[in-house]
Parts: structure tokens; C-alpha cells; sequence
């Protein structure tokens, strides 16, 4: 079944319309059962994808080579394991298209959000380590994706219908801005409210860097007044494009990873951009980024710059 251009509720016409990653785990399962309702409320067309990586074919000799040919063998299996997201959306009555992609995951999903909406995959796979918390697919993709990135985890499973906030964090770079933006959207899409928050790191760690520092509780009281007034600045501004949008501002102390990740299990989504104003430019994923998506407590959009 192939994927007809859709013209959407956000009013963007991408073929792909949402756009979910599928290799047969039980995260993916939970990634296309988000992506079902991500393309109903959107009005919008669900594309499910399988990739499937083409083997290197080097045979010694004649006898070696196998009576069906490698590439072959690997679609059969990609489409085998396509059939069970078929099966999974069998009572989903909305437009629904499923393929495959030869090339990796990873490298597949990126080139298909150029004409998705938004890209939706589970945190791990069926390809990772155990140990490892975060698959290399939910890596690659949020860093390098065209379309904001939903990463659903094992511990979003009950968030997925939540009636929370959106969340966004916000830290005054452009990335962030950008992903305040999408957010306010995001929030408008699902008839919620938008809650904007800036984490105020904790002394103790601006004392690590800076051992000379005086740092006081009157300083981080102004420190937050300040910030509160640039939150409430920009809530008005998105009040202005968003008139029926409802957006509170937040400005907790600690450290921001943690904090996000506890304000990620009340909020329906949390959203952050791939970078802040870390100093190292070159990491598509900042740090805090990469530790959110690890832990959350819910879905995680992030959003390209």
C-alpha cells in the first residue's frame, strides 16, 4: 500500500505524514500504536517503515553462492516483519501505508523525514544491547531527522493518552526557540496547555566550575526573577500567535537533566531542541537532550534546528 500526498491539520502536505519505525519489538509495537493516534489527530496519513540493511556479498567461489540471492532474503524478512504492524493497525480506519527501505535504520528513517510530518520510534530496539538504555536508532535519528522526533520508551506506555501539558524547555539559544515554538503547536494540536520552563542549575554545580563564586540564596532568587520575567515575555508573545492557548512558565532549581525528567511524567509530551548552548557545537545531541531521552518518564519530541 503506498503512501498518497496528505494535506494535514497543521496545514504542512507531506507525503508521509507521520512517519513510524518498525522492527517488530515490543517498543515499536507501542511506537505505532502512539503513531496511530499522532496521524488521527493530526488528520494526516500513517507510514509505517521497516529498513533492512543490504549485506556486503563476497563469495570465494562458485559453490558459495546461496541459491537466493542475499538482498532478497533480507527484503522477505523486512516484509515479514512489516506484517506484524499490519496486523497490530488492522482496526485503525485512518489512511495508513506501509514499506520498506533497504539501508540501515537509522540512515532509512533520516532520509524519510524530508516528507514526513513527524518521526516516531520506539527508545530501544531489537538490535541493542540490554545494558544499554537508549537504542542506536533513537540516537541517530532525533540528532539528524529533517521532522521533530517522538522517542516512546517502555515507561511512556501510560503516557500516551495522558491529559498533561506539553512541555519545553527552554534555555534563550535559537534551537530553543524553535522547539518553543513547535511546542506551542504541539499543545494547540492536542487542546492543551503549554508550560514553558527553564531549569536554574543548582549552586553546588556552578560551584564546581567556579570554586570563587559567591553564590547566595538572594542570587538565585533574582537569578529567577530574571528568568521569569524573559518566560512570561515569551509566553506573551506565543499568547499573541496562540490566542487559545493557555501557557504558564516555570523556573525550578536543580539540576536540569533530573528536572526534566521528573516534569516529563506529568507532561503528555516533553519537548527540547538538539542542542542548547552547550560549548560543544559539533554534538547535533546536547547532553541534556541525550539524558532525557534516557530516562523520561514520557514521549520526548525533539526538534532539529
Amino acid at each position: 500500500m503506498s503512501a498518497q500526498t496528505s494535506s494535514s491539520e497543521s496545514g504542512l502536505n507531506l507525503e508521509l505524514g507521520v512517519l513510524v519505525g518498525f522492527d517488530g519489538s515490543e517498543l515499536a509495537a507501542q511506537a505505532v500504536r502512539y503513531g496511530a493516534v499522532e496521524a488521527e489527530r493530526r488528520r494526516t496519513v500513517l507510514t509505517v517503515v521497516t529498513a533492512y540493511e543490504l549485506p556486503t556479498m563476497i563469495y570465494p567461489n562458485m559453490a558459495s553462492i546461496p541459491s537466493e540471492p542475499e538482498d532478497d532474503k533480507a527484503k522477505k524478512e523486512a516484509e515479514k516483519t512489516l506484517a506484524e504492524a499490519v496486523e497490530l493497525l488492522r482496526d485503525y480506519s485512518g489512511e495508513k501505508s506501509f514499506r520498506t527501505a533497504p539501508g540501515n535504520s537509522a540512515g532509512a528513517l533520516v532520509t524519510l523525514s524530508a516528507d514526513a510530518e513527524v518521526a516516531i520510534v520506539g527508545a530501544r530496539g531489537r538490535g541493542g544491547f540490554m545494558g544499554r538504555v537508549l537504542g542506536s536508532v533513537s540516537t541517530a535519528l532525533p540528532a539528524h531527522a529533517h521532522c521533530p522526533t517522538i522517542v516512546v520508551s517502555e515507561r511512556s506506555a501510560s503516557a500516551t493518552a495522558g491529559n498533561g501539558p506539553v512541555v519545553v524547555a527552554v534555555d534563550g539559544s535559537d534551537t530553543g526557540r524553535v522547539a518553543m515554538f513547535t511546542a506551542a503547536a504541539e499543545a494547540a494540536l492536542r487542546g492543551t496547555e503549554l508550560e514553558l520552563v527553564v531549569v536554574l542549575p543548582a549552586g553546588e554545580e556552578w560551584l564546581y566550575w567556579y570554586p570563587d563564586l559567591e553564590l547566595s540564596s538572594e542570587v538565585t532568587a533574582r537569578r529567577q526573577r530574571q528568568l521569569t520575567e524573559s518566560l512570561e515575555k515569551e509566553a506573551a508573545t506565543l499568547s499573541e500567535q496562540f490566542p487559545d492557548l493557555t501557557v504558564t512558565t516555570s523556573v525550578p532549581v536543580g539540576d536540569p537533566t533530573e528536572t526534566l525528567v521528573e516534569i516529563s511524567s506529568r507532561a503528555q509530551l516533553t519537548v527540547m531542541g538538539t542542542r542548547g548552548r552547550g560549548r560543544i557545537r559539533s554534538a547535533l545531541l546536547g547532553s541534556v537532550s541525550r539524558g532525557v531521552l534516557n530516562h523520561a518518564e514520557g514521549p520526548v519530541m525533539v526538534v532539529p534546528s
